[in-house]
C-alpha cells in the first residue's frame, strides 16, 4: 500500500481518542465525519492494527489505540514544545521552561529559583501552572512540563524526584480564637474543632501526615470543609468555619484577620520536591537544574 502515516492522521486520531465519538470529533476538526472514518482506517491499515472497536452505540479503544493514544499525545507535545523553542530561539532566546507548582512552592521555593534564573540566564523564559501532584506528575511524562514542584513520596520510573524545601506544620486560628502562642502546647486542644484541610485529592501524603499529627494526640479531625487552594482555607479560617494545618511557609503573603502558631516539636515535616523526566531534552532545563539542585 502506497499510503504512509502523516501528521494529520495522529490528530485524527487523537480526536477521536479523546471524544469517543466520531461526529464530536469531526465536528472538533472541522472536517466530514464519513471523511474522518476513511482517515482512521487509512490509519489503521498503515499500522496493521485495529485501533477503534466501533457499535451503534458507542466507540471503544483497543488495547493498541490505548497505547498508541499515550504515545501520541507525548510525540505531539514534544512537537509542539520542539516547534516554540525554535521559535523563541529564533527571537534570541535560549528558550522555555514551562513549570507547574504547588501554591505553596510560590512562598519562597519558586521566586528564589526564578529570581536566580533571571539573573543567571535572562534570556530563558518561563511560564508557571499552579496544578496539583498528579497533574504535575502527569503532565511531565507527557511533555507538557519540564518541571514541577510537588509534594508526594513515590513517583513513575523515569520521573526524577529531589527534595528542595523541608517545612514544619502550623495551625491556622482565627484572630480571637482563646487559645494563644504561649498557651499552645499541642493540637490536642483542637480536638473538639472542625478542620478545614487540603483535600487529598489534592495531596494524599500531605493529607496522612496532618492525620497522623492528630492521630499522636489521640484524636482524628472532624474535617467540615477540603480545599486546593491556600487562600479559600485561609478565608474559611478567618470567618470561624474551623481551623487549618497548614506548611508554615504557607503564612506568608496574606493579609487576613488570621493568627498561626508554628507546632515547633512534632517529628512531622513537609517536604517540597522538584520533579523532572529524566529523559528531558529541553535544553533550558541543563541550566534550570544547575540552579535549582546547585549546594
Amino acid at each position: 500500500m502506497g499510503y504512509q502515516l502523516e501528521l494529520r492522521h495522529f490528530k485524527y486520531f487523537k480526536a477521536v481518542a479523546e471524544e469517543l465519538n466520531y461526529r464530536r470529533a469531526a465536528e472538533r476538526l472541522f472536517i466530514s465525519q464519513p471523511g474522518l472514518s476513511r482517515q482512521i482506517k487509512q490509519m489503521e491499515e498503515i499500522i496493521g492494527a485495529s485501533l477503534f472497536q466501533r457499535t451503534r452505540q458507542k466507540v471503544e479503544m483497543t488495547p493498541a489505540g490505548s497505547y498508541l493514544k499515550n504515545e501520541i499525545d507525548f510525540i505531539l507535545n514534544h512537537l509542539e514544545l520542539t516547534i516554540q523553542q525554535v521559535a523563541m530561539i529564533d527571537q534570541g532566546s535560549s528558550g522555555e521552561i514551562r513549570i507547574g507548582f504547588l501554591g505553596s512552592a510560590i512562598q519562597k521555593v519558586l521566586p528564589d529559583f526564578l529570581v536566580n534564573m533571571n539573573a543567571q540566564y535572562p534570556d530563558i523564559h518561563t511560564s508557571l501552572q499552579e496544578m496539583s501532584n498528579q497533574a504535575q506528575i502527569e503532565a511531565i511524562e507527557k511533555d507538557k512540563l519540564d518541571l514541577g514542584f510537588v509534594r508526594i513520596a513515590r513517583v513513575p520510573n523515569g520521573i526524577k524526584l529531589q527534595a528542595v524545601h523541608n517545612d514544619s506544620f502550623s495551625v491556622a486560628l482565627p484572630k480571637n480564637h482563646p487559645i494563644t502562642e504561649k498557651s499552645f502546647r499541642n493540637v490536642g486542644q483542637l480536638s473538639e474543632e472542625s478542620f478545614i484541610l487540603f483535600s487529598s485529592d489534592y495531596s494524599p501524603l500531605y493529607f496522612d501526615n496532618i492525620m497522623s499529627i492528630c492521630e499522636d494526640q489521640g484524636f482524628r479531625p472532624k474535617i467540615s470543609h477540603k480545599s486546593v487552594h491556600a487562600h479559600t482555607i485561609f478565608k474559611l479560617v478567618e470567618n470561624g468555619l474551623g481551623v487549618a494545618i497548614i506548611p508554615t511557609t504557607l503564612k506568608h503573603g496574606f493579609d487576613l484577620e488570621i493568627k498561626f502558631i508554628e507546632m515547633k516539636n512534632i517529628p512531622q515535616r513537609t517536604t517540597l520536591s522538584a520533579a523532572w523526566k529524566e529523559g528531558n531534552r529541553n535544553p533550558a532545563m541543563r541550566n534550570a537544574l544547575g540552579i535549582l539542585l546547585e549546594k
